[in-house]
């Protein structure tokens, strides 16, 4: 898609505090349209603002929720609808790494939340915003994926990650018939935050930078 058909395109990008979220948010705002930031941390989604403000672009609205919040979800979908009425464009890149270990390993606590952001809120979020995708003349949702089902150690994210997709290619079967178009992009490996917790000490200089990844992406929707 060219910079100019996103200009007033109406958006919601999950995870926009830091790393391809933010990426992501920051190009869209650039290229004219108007950015949802969804993100748990305040003060990225503030530095997002200043550098979109620095370029010039449409300053994004701030969104400090926490995405397994359901009534915060919920109250999302309503509050994009009463401003706008629709959603065009909904790229999630919102995920939870939680630790490496052994299957025999894996604690309740870190199961748990791993299944809240990587599971259950891929459901919530298609909940809320179905009906602002429909009303879209060319709705899109963009959900990531991740190569690291059947590696060793990485069970928890691998199982957690892939419920999330099951939700999103049943959306995706659900809405073929529809004007929705459910795409599923495997990002390059970047120097996030979560890399970092699964890969630490990794030499970056070879890994291909955010805005670039965030600019591919856009060009390809």
């Amino acid at each position: 898609m060219t910079q100019e058909n996103y200009n007033e395109r109406i958006a919601l990008v999950t995870g926009a505090s830091r790393g391809f979220g933010f990426a992501v948010a920051k190009a869209l705002c650039e290229r004219g349209a108007t950015v949802f930031a969804l993100a748990r941390t305040l003060g990225g989604l503030e530095d997002l603002d200043d550098l979109v403000q620095q370029s010039k672009g449409v300053r994004p609205v701030l969104l400090p929720l926490d995405i397994t919040d359901d009534s915060a979800i919920e109250r999302l979908g309503a509050a994009i609808h009463e401003r706008h009425g629709r959603l065009d464009l909904l790229i999630h890149c919102a995920a939870h790494a939680p630790p490496l270990t052994p299957v025999g390993h894996i604690t309740a606590k870190d199961l748990d939340k791993a299944w809240k952001i990587n599971g259950r809120a891929v459901q919530q979020l298609i909940r809320s915003v179905d009906p602002l995708l429909r009303a879209s003349e060319k709705g899109q949702a963009v959900f990531m994926t991740d190569p690291h089902e059947n590696a060793p150690f990485w069970g928890t994210y691998a199982v957690t990650k892939e419920a999330g997709l099951g939700f999103a290619r049943a959306y995706a079967a659900e809405t073929a018939q529809s004007g929705i178009k459910v795409i599923f992009h495997q990002p390059p490996e970047m120097p996030t935050a979560l890399r970092s917790r699964f890969y630490p000490g990794q030499n970056t200089g070879a890994l291909t930078l955010c805005t670039d990844a965030g600019r591919l992406l856009l060009d390809s929707l």
